[in-house]
């Protein structure tokens, strides 16, 4: 029986769905426990995630319309080309709502100068670019797809816990609110590349778990690695 796109997306999310307790970040966060000085590490990390993962994604794009050079020519995916520029669009959007988040969080210029980013929290996205360069179009769509179901859900308790434990408002908590709300469009053109590839049978499954796999630990090790750093400060 032939998989469809949808339901090779949902088996693909329920199998590489991390373990509920693999953050121990978040627990602090709900709770009000995590140290301002570490919720701005967060928001240092992102700065240097997002625009990484933008370029990564532009990337993308371009491999999948044809237009980057490579050893050899690969074929165009329109479909997977959309949802990279989607991506990037979002990417955009989201730095510029990191702004008042870092703000909120005691972030100024000569902090902002002085951060060293962790080393932990930036394999997430070294490994997404190695995704730009090395990945399978259609099977990156997947596999970041996946992975953005846990992010989304970790962003919608940050935000609640930023509003509830620390008192922030509607625009620092932008960013986060951002990410947890549905984005049906994004959606669509998942799964609209997603089927392409299923049709042109440039999807394997074992690959994409791999890619899912290895996209899933370097996220667990960026919380962990703030989980570190509030807890040294204690």
């Amino acid at each position: 029986m032939t998989r469809t796109a949808r339901e090779l997306l949902e088996t693909t999310t329920g199998k590489l769905a991390p373990d509920p307790h693999a953050n121990r970040l978040l627990p602090l966060i709900a709770r009000g426990a995590a140290r301002r000085d570490t919720l701005a590490a967060l928001a240092l990390e992102q700065r240097e995630v997002i625009a990484a993962d933008r370029r990564a994604f532009l990337h993308l794009a371009e491999r999948s319309a044809g237009g980057s050079p490579a050893a050899e020519p690969e074929p165009a995916e329109p479909e997977s080309a959309a949802f990279f520029r989607m991506l990037a669009e979002g990417e955009a959007l989201a730095q510029e709502r990191l702004g008042a988040y870092a703000a909120a969080c005691g972030v100024d210029e000569a902090k902002e100068a002085a951060y060293e980013p962790l080393t932990d929290c930036q394999a997430y996205p070294a490994y997404v670019a190695w995704l730009a360069l090395n990945g399978s179009p259609a099977e990156v769509v997947l596999a970041l797809s996946a992975n953005f179901a846990a992010w989304g859900g970790y962003c919608a308790r940050i935000a609640e816990a930023l509003r509830g434990r620390y008192g922030f408002d509607d625009e620092a908590c932008g960013f986060f609110d951002f990410f947890a709300e549905p984005a049906p469009d994004l959606e669509q053109k998942a799964l609209a590349a997603v089927q392409a590839g299923l049709d042109a049978g440039r999807i394997e499954e074992g690959r994409v778990h791999r890619y899912g796999n290895l996209l899933q630990t370097s996220e667990a090790g960026f919380w962990h690695a703030l989980w570190e750093l509030d807890q040294r400060q204690a």
